[in-house]
């Protein structure tokens, strides 16, 4: 069962559970002793006319609720609190867990499903761990202490009382392992629709852009039937068991009064006795009557408990070898031997035989079209994926057998879509070295050409940038994601066509400072423009997933070839306009004139 399996949560608070139990086992006590107070009310005081019996009786109903209620709010307090710190951590455990699962699990999970989890299933075992546990272990402790004071006043009438409490209970347990398998699915519809909601929240302008509201709207109004269907069924299932329970409880009443009330008139029984004896079994109903309420609460709880199963189930497929080296400072050589990759749920290799060495502090530009390899190749470096043959040498030692850790940090990144956090711009910058001055963010600023803009920002370092960044244009954020790698002085800095959002000016100024800052380091560079590549040391050429072509700039062109094809592409669409090939006009524009039949 998925929530027995969660019980490693419960693990840090064995002191506050066994303080909650005793509270319980005293509670328990309490209200199973009420009735023979009632019993003694009627017996000793009404039907004796006994003033002082009821005054007695009364006061000890006073103490006793005051101490219920006194133990009531503390076990109330102390429930929650346990379930708080349940969620608390259970949350903190599925984020660092998801922050280790590797790209390929990122690849194909959803957001929306993966923040359901975290909030919505979590909130359902938090809430089960929290009040109905503490329900169920009080109603079982009811429910063996009535039984036993049952059968040692009267085996036979309880017999007789308790028949219709099994099919109830036989009714609740088909109940519960339905409830279960729903729950199940209407937490996927509301990961569905979490997933939608992030989905067009996040690409909204897209959505106006093409005037598709009506239809996102559709879309959207189509999940959230579905998860209102799916919650709808869960309702009136239980709707339907509901009536049933507590015909039954009813039932055992009618049968107390029945064969109880002939006891009496036969002086077999008081009514005294009459009335504590129907209190019990009314504990036992209750019981059974809010099991079917439980019984729901684990449904949900257990649908969610199998759905956060599923994440920390999910073992990261990239991770620290035990021995893990970690390594000092990096030289900076890189090596592919015979490199194969292919992704999951892909058919073909996205590499092949890729055979490649870059000697430290060399200047190396991957040219190709789109989808020849080329951030394969490089994601291979940080080991966001691990290679299907071959080996990834850094400094002459295999990438897998490298912490992880360690090894990242000397790798900057500057990917192609630069992602800025909901920060101060300070913030963004230092984000790979919290610790870093003032001084040292400036610099890499600077460097990256992003000084000057952003003293034109109305708080300046300090101006909180929106979600993602999108505050900014698409220039500024990739200038604060250089300067973001840049501050981490990485051995190996990687630019996948990093300079792909800026204009011509501004990257003409940033490859001004690149220049500077990549003395000294391992570069690898991905760009579709020639002007970035062409002082490069080494230009690889790559095509459907192997490298075709090797050389200089001046090699590459005298050689031909796919790299030729790209420069003089290139050059036809850079010329000048007075350069261009004479439009030639074969026939006169026609002119479509739109009839309104209003």
């Amino acid at each position: 069962m998925s929530l027995f399996r969660l019980r490693f949560v419960l693990k840090p608070y064995v002191l506050q559970l066994t303080l909650s139990l005793l509270n319980l086992l005293t509670l328990t006590g309490l209200s199973l002793y009420v009735p023979r107070v009632m019993r003694d009310v009627i017996d000793e005081g009404i039907t004796s006319a006994n003033t002082d019996a009821l005054v007695r009786s009364a006061l000890v109903l006073l103490g006793l609720g005051l101490l219920t209620a006194a133990l009531s709010g503390t076990q109330r307090f102390i429930s929650e609190w346990i379930g708080g710190h349940i969620g608390y951590d259970l949350r903190n455990q599925l984020y660092d867990h998801i922050q280790h699962l590797s790209f390929s699990y990122h690849d194909h999970a959803q957001t929306g499903q993966i923040i359901s989890r975290c909030i919505e299933d979590v909130r359902a075992v938090q809430n089960f761990i929290g009040s109905s546990v503490v329900e169920i272990i009080q109603l079982l402790f009811l429910l063996f202490g009535a039984m036993g004071i049952m059968f040692s006043a009267h085996w036979q009438l309880t017999l007789i009382a308790i028949l219709p409490i099994f099919p109830m209970v036989w009714m609740t347990f088909d109940f519960g392992n339905r409830i279960t398998t729903m729950f199940f699915h209407v937490d996927n519809m509301l990961g569905e629709l979490s997933a939608r909601l992030q989905e067009n929240v996040s690409g909204v302008q897209v959505v106006r852009a093409f005037a598709r509201e009506n239809h996102e709207m559709k879309r959207f109004d189509e999940t959230n039937r579905a998860y209102y269907d799916a919650r709808l069924k869960v309702i009136g299932t239980w709707a339907k068991v509901m009536p049933t329970t507590d015909f039954f409880v009813t039932l055992c009443t009618i049968l107390i009064l029945w064969f109880g009330g002939n006891m009496v008139l036969q002086g077999q029984l008081s009514v005294g006795e009459l009335v504590a004896f129907n209190a019990y079994v009314l504990m036992l109903a209750t019981p059974a009557q809010q099991l079917t309420w439980l019984v729901n609460a684990a449904g949900e709880a257990s649908a969610g408990a199998k759905r956060v199963l599923d994440v920390l189930d999910t073992a990261p497929e990239i991770e620290s070898p035990s021995s893990a080296i970690n390594p000092p400072e990096l030289r900076g050589e890189v090596e592919f031997q015979d490199v194969t990759l292919k992704y999951l749920d892909e058919k073909k290799d996205s590499l092949t035989d890729i055979n490649l060495r870059v000697a430290p502090n060399q200047l190396i530009a991957l040219i190709g079209t789109t989808g020849s390899g080329k951030s394969s190749l490089i994601n291979l470096i940080s080991r966001f994926y691990d290679v299907s043959a071959g080996a990834v040498l850094v400094d002459g030692l295999d990438v897998r057998r490298y912490d992880l850790v360690g090894l990242r940090r000397q790798i900057g990144l500057v990917l192609q879509t630069s992602l800025l956090f909901s920060d101060s711009i300070k913030a963004n910058i230092a984000f790979g070295q919290p610790k870093a001055s003032d001084d040292a963010i400036f610099a890499a600023a600077r460097a990256a050409q992003a000084d000057e803009f952003i003293h034109g920002l109305p708080e300046g370092y300090e101006t909180i940038v929106g979600e993602r960044g999108i505050t900014l244009s698409g220039g500024q954020r990739q200038r604060v994601a250089i300067a973001r790698a840049l501050l981490m002085n990485p051995r190996i800095l990687i630019l996948d066509d990093s300079l792909s959002s800026v204009d011509t000016q501004t990257e003409q100024l940033i490859q001004q400072a690149l220049d500077k800052l990549m003395e000294g380091r391992t570069t690898f560079v991905i760009a579709h423009r020639l002007s970035t590549v062409r002082r490069a040391d080494l230009i690889v050429v790559m095509d459907k997933g192997r490298i075709v072509q090797t050389g200089t700039h001046e090699a590459l062109l005298a050689e031909g070839g796919l790299y030729r094809q790209i420069h003089d592409l290139q050059l036809v669409d850079n010329k000048p306009d007075e350069e261009q090939p004479p439009i030639v006009e074969t026939e006169k524009p026609v002119v479509r004139r739109t009839t309104n039949f209003g």
